[in-house]
C-alpha cells in the first residue's frame, strides 16, 4: 500500500512538472556582457544558446536605464537571433544596501528600472546583493594544476584590498589576525597581482 501510495505521488508530481515544462520551456541562455564583450553574439549563437543574459553595465548604479536603450540593446541581441530573456542584473546602489543617504529615491529608481525592463518584454531579472563589491573575486583567471582556468576567491586578497587599497574605515576589524598578518604581507611585498 505504502509503495503504491508513493508511486502515485511520483506520478502525479512528474505530470506536474512535465506539464509546468510545457507552459514554462527551458531556454539555454549565455551571459554577455554587451557590445565591448569579447565574445560576440554571433559565437555565442553557434554554441546552441537562444537566450542572452545581460545588463546594461555601462548606465551607473542607480541611475535610471532609459527605455531607449534598453530597446535598442534589445534589438541589437534580436539581430543577431537571440532573445534577451534575463537582466542580471540591475545593480543595487550601496545606499540602498546600507539604508542610508538618498536610498528612498533610490528604491524608486530601482522599481522604475524593473518596469522599464518588463515593459520591454524581460520578465527575468536576477541581482548580486552583496555590500561594498557587487561581485567578488579575487582572481578571474586562476590556473588549475590541469591547465584549465577558474574564478577564485580569497580572503586574504580581498583583505589586503579592502584594508590596503580601498582603505575602507575600520576594515581591519572585520577580518582575523591571521588574516590581517597576511594580507599586510603580501600587500608590503607587492609581488602578486591583485585581481587579475
Amino acid at each position: 500500500m505504502v509503495e503504491t501510495q508513493l508511486v502515485f505521488k511520483s506520478f502525479i508530481l512528474s505530470n506536474f512538472f512535465r506539464s509546468k515544462m510545457n507552459t514554462h520551456p527551458l531556454l539555454e541562455t549565455w551571459r554577455w556582457f554587451g557590445p565591448a564583450d569579447k565574445i560576440s553574439l554571433e559565437h555565442i549563437r553557434q554554441t546552441g544558446a537562444k537566450g542572452i543574459v545581460s545588463a546594461l553595465h555601462e548606465i551607473p548604479h542607480g541611475e535610471l536605464w532609459p527605455t531607449d536603450i534598453i530597446q535598442k540593446r534589445k534589438e541589437l541581441i534580436n539581430a543577431a537571433g537571440l532573445t534577451w530573456s534575463v537582466v542580471e542584473s540591475i545593480p543595487v546602489h550601496e545606499d540602498i544596501k546600507t539604508r542610508r543617504g538618498r536610498y528612498n529615491e533610490l528604491v524608486e529608481a530601482y522599481r522604475e528600472n524593473l518596469r522599464r525592463v518588463a515593459a520591454a518584454g524581460i520578465k527575468t531579472v536576477c541581482y548580486n546583493f552583496m555590500p561594498v563589491l557587487d561581485w567578488t573575486r579575487t582572481s578571474l583567471d586562476h590556473h588549475l594544476p590541469d591547465g584549465s582556468k577558474a574564478l577564485r576567491f580569497s580572503w586574504i586578497d580581498l583583505a589586503m584590498f579592502d584594508i590596503f587599497i580601498l582603505g575602507r574605515h575600520q576594515a581591519v576589524d572585520d577580518y582575523s589576525e591571521e588574516i590581517v598578518i597576511a594580507a599586510q604581507e603580501k600587500y608590503s611585498r607587492g609581488d602578486q597581482p591583485l585581481f587579475n
